[in-house]
């Protein structure tokens, strides 16, 4: 999904709110709590953050077999922040933060808001960005790394083939130019190189895993929760319900033919491990969430 002009100009604030000072850490809310047996730390949950919303006045793009030309949507934008006993992870960066407080801003058929920043919605948790662990991105399109600026003291997980996409080792510029200015933000951080799949935290309970072909290192992430049990988060492998039961690709994704085996794969894992299936951009699959999964 791209807003070149937009992200041209937000991208630029953003690269100057980078340089502002960084908001003092609070104690995190998955912290160890004191019992008088023993100290205790909370299970595994994520908290689900709401990183703006997407109006579409024409969702044609988002199907090559044509049959959506002329319908509208309105997709949510999120953001999850995985709470695990050795770390906290972040799943996605959203819009750019500098859509806060300037109302909605329109380009072709997108028309993009949002009312907080991940930095507000942590400090409603008592978390500071400094106190994040990893930042991981399903993919690397304006509205999943919008908030990048944020979050520099995590450590990037990235596979080499996203990587690629935004930092071509051959020098030249990336898939898309406008994002540059977004992509740049990326090189300060510390960063870890994983595979096609990587459990982030050692046990298993937090797995990120290649579904490629929205761009060419899309990944997904698997979640064993305590009380939901397994859970899948699409990226953007798929945008919306109908998307799932029908199998359509964007028209501007990087490879049609690799969308549908990722398709394949994603729902074979989803089946074996009867796995709840969220696709980030339903508003129908994220409200009843209620903003917490366990």
């Amino acid at each position: 999904m791209r807003l070149t002009h937009l992200l041209l100009a937000v991208s630029a604030a953003t690269l100057l709110a980078a340089c502002s000072p960084r908001t003092e850490a609070l104690a995190p809310e998955a912290a160890p709590v004191e019992t008088e047996a023993a100290t205790v730390e909370k299970p595994l949950h994520v908290a689900v953050l709401d990183c703006g919303t997407i109006k579409l006045s024409d969702l044609d793009i988002f199907s090559t077999a044509g049959d959506y030309a002329g319908q509208s949507d309105t997709f949510t934008d999120t953001c999850f922040l995985v709470h695990h006993p050795k770390g906290m992870l972040l799943w996605d960066l959203g819009l750019p933060g500098m859509l806060v407080g300037n109302g909605e801003m329109t380009q072709g058929v997108f028309t993009v808001s949002m009312d907080r920043s991940i930095t507000d919605q942590l400090a409603a948790y008592d978390i500071a960005p400094s106190d994040i662990t990893y930042v991981a991105i399903s993919h690397s399109h304006f509205d999943h790394i919008g908030q990048v600026d944020q979050v520099q003291g995590a450590t990037w997980l990235v596979n080499q083939k996203e990587k690629d996409a935004m930092f071509p080792p051959d020098g030249s510029a990336p898939y898309d130019p406008s994002l540059a200015p977004t992509f740049a933000m990326f090189s300060p951080m510390k960063q870890q190189v994983i595979g096609d799949e990587y459990d982030v935290f050692g046990d298993g309970s937090v797995v990120i895993f290649e579904t490629p072909g929205h761009t060419p290192g899309h990944s997904s992430l698997q979640l064993m929760m305590p009380e939901s049990g397994p859970v899948l988060l699409t990226g953007d492998l798929y945008h919306r319900t109908e998307s799932r039961e029908l199998k359509r690709v964007p028209s501007f994704n990087s490879s049609e033919p690799d969308t549908l085996a990722s398709m394949e794969t994603f729902e074979a894992r989803a089946d074996r491990l009867g796995a709840k299936v969220i696709i980030q951009h339903e508003p129908a699959d994220i409200e009843p969430l209620g903003g917490i999964i366990r």
